[in-house]
């Protein structure tokens, strides 16, 4: 006999006054809502406990209610729930103590001053561990060297009794931070659960958080730490605890600007009112542009592609927004690069996501463009083909120069041998598996032909490590970035401003591939320039939906 299901939702005690009054011949049943988990903090309100708190100033997300009617699905839990301390301290108003574990201001740097009106409590054992690791020349040491100079700058000249009420964090310049930093000066007693060691600077941590609580029995402290065990830990201990989410760029990834809106079919029964249209020929290729107003047009950004396919049998409708004025916005006609007459070096786009990206890459007002993409949309195929047409071609830039983040997926080989492009050329493998496809040129040139080809190809395309950027100028280049996904937004921003005069940026990756530590979809330097560049006139973004590698790669992407 199998045993019955588990059921899916907590029991709740019944009243007598919900206990209903069946008539005869009717079944009734009992009004039974889910019961919400009893919280720590007995003084939580009910409103308190469905509204989500962060501790940064850009969160602007709608509460949503946690409690669900047991005739209505449930709705899925907030990915970074907070603490009901901090949830009961936005309902009332109460500015808040936040005690900030190490790895916060060695992951952000002014992490000090981003959470605007609350205070900022510094353990003893935080100072002691920025000083264990502010030596070397790796980012960590570095974030760490930042926040030791922000501090000697906040305490360099203040009396000595102003450090146990509190510095203006405001002292620097930083007008947003209206808070204050406290500094641990006494011992704190806390008793720790027995069997916790007591040296652990992790423990410490914890103690000074319990100590502060029964300090300031009316003051909210939470910790905020970067470290998941930790976090736990404090929970455990009955501590409120969350993470840090100023290095969140968004809230969803999926609400990330695709590049892409599909117009409604009436698109132009509403906005053709007074619609203008007019014919130039802009880089060699004539294009129709339309200028309109409609309910639509506040939606779009500059440089959006749109389309519309009728499903009545009609023309489909391919466009790119090129300017708004207010309610007014002027759409373009797009190349057409399906069509072999239009081939970037021989390769032509499969979908429409291709064609609007290689609309992107061949445009050369277009400074910045970003791609993403799963695996084998044909993210480097597009750019390598438009970089060497540009470069052998049309002679638009002088040089191609690929860089990537050389993190490996598994155990790293060691050392590698050689100048820095044969160290960088295991990491190309992509992109020698892409110029191959693109190599394939006319069978009567003969092996010589193709060798004399191929070598050309080779000697303007430069690998260079992304180790040797700081400082340099790039000049009417065409610079590719791979797995830009795994860089944070403090490199790609060193990245993207080593653009000279004339040189085009295109970064490449997927952020459902971050192989880079302490990296999530939410904080990559991919994500950080696709949200920041979204709307210039001289970048352009394209998410590519449709793997056109093989069936077997396609399939694979969807099951596994």
């Amino acid at each position: 006999m199998p045993l019955p299901k588990l059921p899916t939702k907590p029991a709740a005690l019944l009243s007598v006054q919900d206990y209903p009054k069946a008539e005869a011949g009717k079944a009734v049943k009992p009004r039974i809502a889910v019961v919400e988990p009893i919280t720590r903090n007995k003084e939580v309100a009910p409103q308190a406990r469905n509204k989500p708190v962060e501790n940064r100033k850009t969160d602007k997300a709608p509460a949503e209610n946690s409690r669900a009617v047991a005739d209505k699905p449930a709705k899925p839990a907030d990915s970074r729930p907070k603490s009901s301390t901090s949830r009961a301290a936005d309902k009332s108003g109460t500015t808040k103590l936040f005690v900030l574990d190490t790895n916060v201001l060695m992951h952000d740097p002014t992490s000090l001053f981003r959470f605007e009106e609350h205070d900022i409590y510094l353990p003893m054992v935080t100072l002691e561990e920025l000083d264990n690791h502010k030596k070397g020349m790796s980012e960590v040491a570095r974030n760490a060297r930042q926040v030791s100079r922000s501090l000697d700058a906040l305490v360099g000249d203040i009396v000595d009794d102003q450090i146990d009420h509190g510095i203006p964090l405001s002292k620097l310049g930083n007008k947003d931070a209206k808070g204050r930093l406290f500094f641990q000066t006494k011992l704190q007693n806390a008793d720790l659960p027995e069997g916790l060691p007591v040296g652990k600077a992790d423990n410490q941590i914890l103690g000074v958080v319990r100590g502060l609580e029964a300090e300031t029995p009316g003051r909210p402290v939470v910790l905020v730490s970067k470290d998941i065990n930790m976090r736990i830990k404090a929970r455990a201990m009955g501590l409120p605890a969350e993470d840090y989410f100023n290095d969140h760029v968004l809230e969803d990834t999926d609400l990330l600007y695709s590049g892409i809106q599909q117009l409604p079919d009436d698109f132009w029964i509403k906005h053709g009112k007074g619609i203008e249209s007019w014919q130039e020929n802009k880089h060699g290729t004539g294009y129709t542009y339309y200028r309109l107003s409609g309910p639509l047009v506040p939606t779009l950004l500059v440089n959006q592609f749109v389309f519309i396919e009728p499903k009545n049998g009609e023309p489909a409708f391919y466009g790119q927004v090129t300017q708004i004025n207010g309610k007014t916005a002027v759409l373009q006609t797009l190349r057409d690069y399906g069509h072999a007459k239009n081939s970037v070096w021989g390769i032509t786009a499969r979908n429409r996501e291709q064609n609007f990206a290689l609309n992107l890459l061949m445009n050369p007002d277009c400074d910045f463009v970003t791609l993403l993409g799963q695996a084998g949309t044909g993210k480097t195929l597009l750019a390598l083909a438009a970089g060497l047409a540009q470069v052998l071609e049309t002679k638009t830039y002088n040089e191609i120069i690929v860089t990537r983040v050389t993190v490996p997926v598994g155990e790293d080989i060691g050392f590698l041998p050689g100048t820095e492009e044969e160290k960088m050329g295991p990491w190309m493998g992509a992109f020698d598996d892409n110029l191959e496809v693109l190599n394939k040129s006319d069978s009567d040139a003969g092996e010589w032909g193709r060798a004399a080809t191929q070598d050309l190809i080779r000697s303007r395309i430069k690998i260079k490590s992304l180790n040797f950027m700081r400082g340099r100028t790039f000049v009417n280049k065409f610079l590719i970035i791979d797995e830009a996904q795994n860089l944070t937004p403090k490199q790609m921003k060193t990245l993207v401003t080593r653009a000279g005069p004339g040189t085009k940026i295109i970064c490449l990756g997927n952020i459902a591939q971050i192989d880079t530590p302490y990296l999530t979809e939410g904080s990559s330097g991919l994500t950080y320039v696709v949200d920041r560049f979204k709307g210039w006139s001289h970048s352009g973004h394209v998410t590519l939906a449709r793997g056109e590698r093989s069936r077997l790669a396609d399939h694979a992407s969807d099951v596994l």
